[in-house]
């Protein structure tokens, strides 16, 4: 009876603000980037809620379940990608206006903006329907709901909660979604360690940081394909564009790495935990969480859990749905200050909406979906954006051709390592980004900083100066 409690308690409260929020919405600005007035916690809070999504949660407790402790990599990956981001924040900040591909655009041209429109909502199509696939698992799980019914339920949620809430609403909700998501992890890993006297270290022979089933080179496939998207990720972006200041992102930035850094090796302690009391589980089924929570917590632990995980999966999902939206919507309404711009957009969240429920229909694995997505956002965005940030240009044609050659052959590797050998399928993701930067680096190029320069910043120099 408490789970239920939980339940409805948690979709009263997501509900009333999202709808709440939603009144607040006087602009295009409002929407798309909650007019600029994100403050630090709601940015933090909503970074974490963002990169907490079920391919997180459920996703990092089935790697824990084969690899071990090594599982941990993956959330360490992510808190490795935001310190290298640290430094970088406040130019996101300080150039970004609503989108990544806008930042290409300024960076390299507006062929590189149209390819980034297109490349991007296509990848993040495949994390949508990693949140629908996690959402149906947990329905199934706890309440016993056919897979297909819970795609298509979960589906309709995350599609009617987009619509409604816009950037302002996203906001405000993830602070909340990010602190049952802590709460729950924090507090069934604590449950556990004092109510089975087991050494965690004995629960697995598979240690940290690597053993035979997950390896250096695995590391750094992973670093290379996930790690990096955290320093240059539409979602992410998506998040310090709503920021109100410059320092506000940096520190959003900062503190949701250090946050991560533990996170990583609780949530790798309950796949640990449950290869240990459940050593025969088809956790291909599901999530190997999941028995976990239902045989081994109190009622009320369920109801927390059940309440964070379905935080992890709408938290992700309304964040990346309405980021590709928006991204296609740009050039469709040829930009997002025009009148019709946020008809379009909700019109597209609700294309993109379907096409990742029919995703997640064909596909049921959240891990294979999120990697093969992220491979291809990787291979194409990760060099040529940190470089643009740091001031690097070139020309369209050669910006585009290293795009499109790292994504493709991103894409190759990616797939060719889930079916097909994997070392071989690591080598070519390695050499994806490579060709990216041996393409994108040769050849005639300059070196432009005036874009770190505000003319706020400008107009000082000038006063100092007389």
């Amino acid at each position: 009876m408490i789970k239920y409690v939980f339940l409805v308690l948690y979709l009263v409260i997501m509900i009333w603000v999202g709808i709440r929020s939603s009144r607040k919405i006087k602009t295009t600005g409002d929407f798309f980037v909650a007019g600029k007035r994100g403050s630090l916690w709601q940015v933090t809070g909503s970074l974490l809620a963002t990169i907490l999504g079920s391919s997180a949660i459920l996703g990092t407790v089935n790697l824990a379940y084969t690899q071990g402790w090594a599982a941990s990599w993956l959330m360490l990956s992510a808190a490795a990608g935001f310190i290298v981001l640290i430094p970088l924040a406040k130019y996101v900040s300080r150039f970004g206006k609503y989108t990544l591909p806008q930042l290409v655009g300024d960076f390299y041209g507006p062929k590189a903006k149209t390819l980034a429109s297109i490349i991007i909502p296509l990848a993040w199509i495949g994390i949508v329907a990693a949140q629908i696939i996690g959402a149906a698992k947990i329905m199934n799980s706890f309440f016993g709901l056919d897979y297909g019914y819970g795609v298509m339920g979960a589906g309709l949620v995350f599609v009617f909660y987009t619509l409604i809430g816009g950037q302002v609403s996203i906001l405000k909700t993830d602070q909340f979604q990010a602190f049952f998501i802590l709460t729950g992890v924090l507090i069934s890993a604590i449950y556990i360690f004092f109510h089975f006297p087991v050494s965690p270290v004995k629960m697995t022979p598979l240690g940290f940081p690597f053993n035979q089933h997950f390896d250096v080179l695995d590391l750094l496939v992973l670093l290379l394909s996930y790690s990096t998207t955290f320093v240059v990720g539409p979602d992410i972006y998506s998040r310090l564009f709503c920021a109100n200041s410059e320092e506000t992102a940096r520190k959003s930035v900062r503190l949701s790495a250090i946050i991560l850094i533990p996170f990583a090796f609780l949530i790798a302690f309950l796949g640990v935990f449950a290869s240990y009391q459940y050593p025969d589980l088809d956790y291909h089924t599901g999530s190997a969480l999941i028995p976990v929570i239902i045989h081994v917590m109190p009622e009320w632990g369920i109801g927390l859990m059940m309440a964070a995980l379905l935080s992890a999966v709408m938290s992700s999902a309304d964040t990346t749905l309405l980021t590709a939206s928006i991204i296609i919507s740009d050039p469709i309404s040829k930009g997002l200050d025009t009148k019709n711009s946020l008809l379009n957009t909700r019109l597209i969240i609700l294309g993109l909406g379907g096409l990742s429920i029919l995703l997640a229909l064909e596909v049921t694995s959240i891990i294979q979906v999120l990697l093969i997505a992220l491979a291809v956002f990787s291979g194409a965005f990760i060099v040529p954006t940190a470089a643009g940030l740091l001031g690097f240009r070139t020309s369209e044609i050669r910006s585009t051709a290293a795009m499109a050659a790292g994504s493709i052959l991103a894409l190759a590797g990616k797939v060719y390592s889930l079916y097909g050998d994997r070392m071989i399928g690591n080598w070519i993701i390695i050499s994806a980004f490579a060709v990216n930067a041996i393409i994108l680096f040769s050849g005639r190029k300059t070196r432009d900083l005036s874009h770190h320069k505000t003319p706020d910043n400008r107009r000082k120099r000038l006063d100092a100066r007389h």
